[in-house]
């Protein structure tokens, strides 16, 4: 018999009871046509990420607010069908423009801002936010945590700095796996570091 990998074993135990917490940076969202004027082709992938189909682009730009800039902006792809900006509230304050706090896609009555690539300039009327925290989950794993698609959850981090978040949104998905999605701001709070866990809690 093929001797037991425990640390195999240990990572099996505590995706059943944890799941991963991730930092996520300011990152922008572009529709085939805005990566045709920013970059002068579409989108060119760089390196998978954590979500199933979902890459970290080769292409970088800068947004622009009305009281400073961030250059080398990371660009995530594939392309959408509406293009977002998802910042840190604390980015806010260096751009000069406050982000309402949004999930992803809901991107009506929030504010616009330049984006700058090598090829050209693209004008957003909206799309920029900070995004809400949220988890990600397939439907099996979220069968096995006890919650469903949008319900709001707490979520207790075993991190340097241990927090317990409030108004965590569940997402569910065929094509998602397991991870929770903090900005910067909220990393940084619990003093994450990359392979910490989080456990969610009723509200």
């Amino acid at each position: 018999m093929k001797p037991l990998d425990m640390d195999t074993l240990a990572e099996a135990v505590m995706e059943r009871l944890f799941v991963p917490l991730e930092a996520s940076g300011r990152h922008v969202h572009v529709t085939s046509r805005q990566a045709e004027i920013l970059f002068g082709h579409g989108l060119t992938e760089d390196r998978p990420l954590s979500q199933p189909g979902q890459y970290l682009a080769k292409e970088r730009l800068t947004l622009i607010g009305a009281k400073g800039e961030f250059r080398n902006v990371a660009v995530l792809g594939p392309e959408r069908k509406e293009a977002q900006v998802e910042i840190s509230l604390t980015d806010g304050k260096v751009l000069g423009i406050t982000p309402p706090v949004r999930l992803s896609g809901q991107v009506a009555g929030t504010p616009g801002i330049r984006l700058k690539g090598p090829a050209g300039e693209v004008r957003l009327e909206q799309g920029l936010m900070a995004a809400q925290r949220h988890i990600h989950l397939s439907p099996k794993q979220a069968e096995r945590f006890g919650v469903r698609d949008k319900q709001v959850v707490r979520l207790e981090t075993f991190t340097s700095r241990p927090v317990i978040f409030d108004a965590v949104v569940v997402r569910v998905h065929p094509d998602f796996q397991g991870a929770v999605h903090l900005d910067y701001d909220e990393a940084n709070a619990c003093g994450m570091e990359k392979g910490d866990w989080g456990r969610i809690l009723p509200c």
